[in-house]
């Protein structure tokens, strides 16, 4: 067998040319019009893909620096906080004497099934009033409904 990369038979061959030297004028030029049609929105494409991801990156960095001035807020207000109760008389024992009678009085309450109730004593119900940016609706349902219909083991 002879490999060739064309059509074996030579009449076939120059059939093949003659339909290519016989196509119309217009159809070849609607043919290059397409492929440089197609050649400039690949380009665009290329160009607003590029633009895309130098914005992304962009709108990146500043939620990147947002977020850490906010903790950097955050950490700056706890400390003043954090030292405005450590200058009272006593703060340390206040906190610890009052941290340790909400821990036993938590303990003298605790009774089987009630488990769900200390719980929600835990958490603040009113959606309103939440200052966390996430939304805790679901969780907050989920805890409510296992209050008032306890499982069952």
């Amino acid at each position: 067998l002879k490999e060739s990369n064309g059509p074996t038979d030579s009449y076939a061959a120059i059939s093949q040319a003659d339909q290519l030297q016989s196509e119309p004028e217009s159809i070849r030029k609607w043919r290059e019009e397409q492929k440089e049609r197609l050649e400039q929105l690949d380009a665009n494409s290329r160009k607003q893909e590029a633009e895309w991801k130098e914005k992304a990156i962009k709108e990146l960095e500043e939620w990147y620096a947002r977020q850490d001035e906010k903790l950097q807020k955050t950490k700056v207000s706890n400390r003043v906080a954090d030292e405005a109760f450590y200058k009272q008389p006593f703060a340390d024992v206040i906190g610890y004497v009052a941290a340790e009678e909400a821990f036993v009085n938590d303990a003298e309450d605790i009774f089987p099934g009630t488990e769900w109730e200390r719980v929600a004593q835990l958490c603040d119900f009113n959606p309103k009033s939440s200052k966390q940016a996430k939304d805790v609706s679901r969780m907050r349902s989920v805890l409510i409904s296992l209050k008032q219909a306890p499982l069952v083991r």
